[in-house]
């Protein structure tokens, strides 16, 4: 049998690329291009955007704009924002991608696996029974059959229509 090949091109920039030194969830709310940095939402206090590294299709986090890796140093607003978006993600979620469930959860400090350890942000992952299926469990593998620029504009419409500005 020949060999199956998978495909994720966008993640050489990552692999080869230089680390930035500054905090890469500050610099993408401080920019413009909201396309570009896969930004679906701003409110007042947090950003929505898509998971550049994502476990499964629309992978969001839900991001503060202030810089803070405790959940005790945010404001009860941003904290109440943070759970409001949660709730339009899932409804979002229900409606475009017709999941079967939702996992919300937070990697506080590096042992609790936070890959930006020093910004918090709650993620927000859609899920469907069987998803992980071999590739994950026996190759290490994740599939993701969407482009960020497809889950972007199914995302950020459903996001417009439900969050009046």
């Amino acid at each position: 049998m020949s060999p199956e090949y998978l495909y994720s091109p966008w993640r050489i920039d990552y692999i080869l690329g230089d680390k930035p030194e500054d905090c890469v969830l500050c610099r993408f709310q401080q920019s413009e291009n909201d396309a570009e940095n896969l930004i679906i939402h701003r409110g007042k206090t947090a950003y929505v955007m898509l998971n550049r590294y994502p476990y499964n299709n629309g992978h969001l986090m839900i991001v503060p704009y202030e810089h803070k890796s405790n959940l005790n140093d945010l404001s009860v607003e941003c904290l109440s924002e943070m759970m409001q978006l949660a709730q339009v993600g899932e409804s979002v979620f229900k409606e475009v991608y017709h999941c079967e469930g939702i996992n919300l959860g937070m990697n506080l400090g590096k042992a609790a696996g936070a890959g930006i350890d020093t910004h918090l942000h709650l993620h927000i992952v859609p899920r469907w029974m069987g998803d992980h299926n071999f590739m994950s469990v026996i190759g290490g593998q994740r599939v993701i059959p969407e482009s960020f620029e497809q889950s972007y504009a199914r995302l950020s419409q459903a996001f417009k229509e439900r969050i009046k500005a």
